[in-house]
């Protein structure tokens, strides 16, 4: 055979040995994409976080946003305060700080509701008690005469005395629907989730003490007859935005139960037995 012929025919069987080989390549590949297709990943959990269900609306806040909200709602029923007021007091803080419990502001201001020690509303770190700060602000909201009829913003700017009063008005709507779901008028309204891998030992009798201090209780429930709202289910609420500070696991009103390991489901059925009955009455942490 002439030796260009062999050189044909051996370029053919490496050739054919090259194809063969890099068929076998692409099938490899082709098996590996496939593989790495069908790992199915566990999603990471959501971030912290509250929504709410009021009013015809819904709204989503942060969980330090929910906490002081709903302490600045239960020191309302300390003061059998009507709806109003809370909604007031909500458009201001909305305006100030955002729901942001902050350490500065315009001047010497501080707080939730940026109020300011020379202006003899308190010391600083009064201030910085959301507690106080709201009892301070409702303090100053009812001396002034006619403030359940004003307009929100005209009552928020009677008490604040603020560079641009009108500014309160844009978070009026906000405010309302916030005000219906942590006064309870609307029932298991508030939820709120965590990661409860990162949470410390539940301090259920540290929750119950500071419950009982923003509603002005002494672990009983406001007077049914409130005109601010529901209490049972404002406390509720509290106790679930307040979840993640205490390390709480479940909270249970009204037959209902809220959990950790579920919050971003909402509220369920509480079940008939293990202490589900007991919270028809009252506000069951754990």
């Amino acid at each position: 055979m002439p030796k260009k012929r062999r050189r044909i025919s051996a370029f053919f069987k490496i050739l054919t040995v090259l194809t063969v080989a890099c068929g076998v390549l692409v099938a490899g590949g082709y098996y590996v994409i496939r593989s790495v297709q069908r790992v199915e990943l566990t999603p990471p959990p959501p971030p912290s976080g509250c929504t709410l269900t009021a009013a015809g609306d819904t709204d989503e806040l942060e969980v330090e946003q929910a906490a002081n909200a709903a302490t600045i709602s239960g020191v309302a029923f300390g003061r059998d305060l009507p709806p109003h007021a809370v909604v007031v007091a909500f458009a201001t803080v909305w305006q100030e700080s955002k729901f942001r419990n902050i350490e500065f502001g315009d001047r010497d201001s501080v707080g939730l509701f940026q109020q300011r020690p020379s202006q003899e509303w308190g010391d600083p770190e009064q201030l910085m008690d959301p507690v106080y700060s709201s009892g301070e602000f409702y303090d100053g909201l009812v001396e002034i005469a006619g403030y359940e009829e004003m307009p929100v913003y005209e009552a928020a700017q009677a008490v604040q005395r603020s560079a641009d009063g009108f500014a309160y008005d844009q978070h009026e709507r906000r405010s309302r629907t916030m005000a219906a779901a942590f006064t309870g008028a609307e029932g298991p309204a508030v939820t709120c989730w965590y990661d409860t891998d990162e949470a410390g030992e539940a301090d259920v009798e540290a929750a119950q003490a500071e419950m009982d201090r923003v509603f002005g209780t002494d672990g009983a429930l406001p007077a049914a007859e409130s005109r601010t709202g529901d209490p049972g289910w404002a406390m509720a609420a509290w106790a679930v935005a307040n979840a993640e500070r205490y390390g709480l696991t479940s909270v249970e009103y009204g037959g209902q139960r809220w959990s950790a390991a579920e919050g971003i489901d909402g509220w369920t059925e509480a079940p008939g037995e293990g202490g589900g009955a007991a919270a028809e009455d009252q506000v069951v942490l754990r």
